[in-house]
């Protein structure tokens, strides 16, 4: 979560931003777009290395880089300095974004992952929300560079935190207990499969690079569901850009001000960690019988609600409604929708692939990973000209549009999943 949050918290002041490295508002909202690029290239890195160290170096190390790598944001004497080093504390940042899937793996089977999932979904979108909602007080009273300098510190405290995570890899633990008991006995019979067929970081980082695409391309559930998490994720980003258009010019309010509409988006994504546990007591119910599109419900109860959401941020703003008395309501109760529905269905899609693809759950998720980043990356670009060109209605609509085209890909996914898995070379065939 806290990741997450440095991607956005800097949305909080960017009229100072730009005012002090004399910038449009262009090049400063490359400040979001090169974190999350980052978090889309990093776990290329992280995913191989932690299959080789085990998890908890790659929780710690890469972490530590990135808050850092805060220093130069915060002292940024050009802007040319600021990009870098957010790209690069979005590269270092991706660690516990890349691992935090294969941990849960991991400690969890099957029957037991679901709530675990739930929490793991919204903290990639709780984070973002927290970020511009606490990131516009810090711009007011405090000034841009704190934006940078409170993103340092909560790091530091999660980082200090981040100790007590133990290893959970099998493979490093198996490891670690062969070279005890090697110690212990003095017998050098006491080997693990991976010591005796050991494979060098660079067959594993070839391996790991070129698998997470060549599936993108060989497999329609990945594709498919990447997809549309992308689509989701990206409109949390739109939302970043597109409040301001609505709150700030339309409704003449300042950046903290604005920042306070994300409550809404926060309050979704509490519901839905209600309902999270009502689809797992459903999921178990099914006992041995059940099959990965048995974890489908989550976006087939999600999906319509994002939709539903942009109409009503776009068709309760101004100009359609005046701004007077409680019009702001509306735009700013839209996010409620939207946090529920995200979740649910980020929770039911990252549930979905890992069992569909229980061999292969670190590329898949790289993969995934990729392509949402690569969405979230996207939307800063060009979601302000897009909301001033086609107004506020137009633009939540065409995003609505393509939302209701996307909610169709579980409903295929449940009625033709299983036939799709038994054609793949890599799915689980149950």
């Amino acid at each position: 979560m806290q990741v997450a949050l440095s991607s956005a918290i800097v949305t909080g002041d960017f009229g100072d931003q730009m005012k002090h490295f004399h910038v449009s508002s262009e090049v400063i909202n490359l400040t979001v777009t090169l974190p999350v690029l980052g978090f889309g290239t990093g776990p290329l890195l992280w995913s191989p290395l932690s299959e080789l160290f085990g998890r908890r170096p790659l929780w710690l190390i890469p972490f530590f880089v990135y808050i850092v790598f805060n220093i130069p944001c915060a002292l940024a004497p050009n802007i040319g300095c600021l990009l870098v080093s957010r790209f690069l504390c979005g590269f270092f940042g991706s660690g516990p974004l890349t691992l935090a899937g294969g941990t849960i793996a991991d400690i969890w089977g099957p029957e037991e992952r679901g709530f675990a999932i739930a929490l793991f979904a919204a903290a990639p979108y709780a984070g973002p929300v927290i970020g511009p909602l606490i990131g516009g007080f810090i711009g007011k009273y405090a000034g841009w560079q704190w934006l940078y300098w409170v993103n340092m510190i909560s790091a530091f405290v999660v980082w200090v935190f981040a100790w007590t995570l133990p290893e959970t890899f099998a493979p490093v633990l198996l490891k670690k207990r062969a070279v005890k008991m090697r110690k212990d006995t003095g017998d050098d019979s006491f080997v693990t499969e991976q010591e005796v067929l050991r494979r060098p970081l660079k067959e594993i980082v070839i391996e790991t690079l070129i698998r997470p695409f060549q599936m993108l391309v060989e497999e329609p559930i990945l594709l498919l569901m990447s997809m549309y998490v992308a689509l989701v994720y990206g409109l949390l980003y739109a939302y970043f850009f597109a409040f301001p258009v609505v709150f700030v010019e339309g409704y003449g309010w300042d950046d903290a001000k604005t920042g306070l509409t994300f409550c809404g988006v926060f309050i979704g994504v509490g519901l839905a960690l209600f309902v999270t546990p009502i689809l797992e007591k459903k999921y178990k119910a099914k006992g041995d019988d059940v099959t990965p599109e048995d974890r489908l419900p989550g976006m087939l109860v999600g999906g319509p609600w994002v939709p539903i959401s942009l109409f009503i941020f776009g068709w309760t703003a101004t100009p359609y409604v005046k701004p007077s008395g409680g019009s702001w309501v509306g735009p700013a109760s839209s996010g409620i929708p939207f946090g529920f529905g995200m979740v649910l269905v980020y929770f039911s899609a990252n549930a979905y692939l890992i069992e569909s693809f229980p061999a292969y759950v670190a590329s898949a998720l790289a993969a995934k990973t990729v392509v949402r980043s690569a969405a979230g990356a996207v939307m800063p670009l060009f979601i302000p000209q897009m909301y001033h060109r086609l107004t506020n209605g137009g633009a939540a609509s065409l995003l609505g549009g393509i939302a209701i085209i996307m909610a169709m890909i579980p409903w295929a996914f449940k009625r033709w999943g299983r036939q799709i898995r038994q054609r793949s070379k890599r799915a689980a065939v149950n």
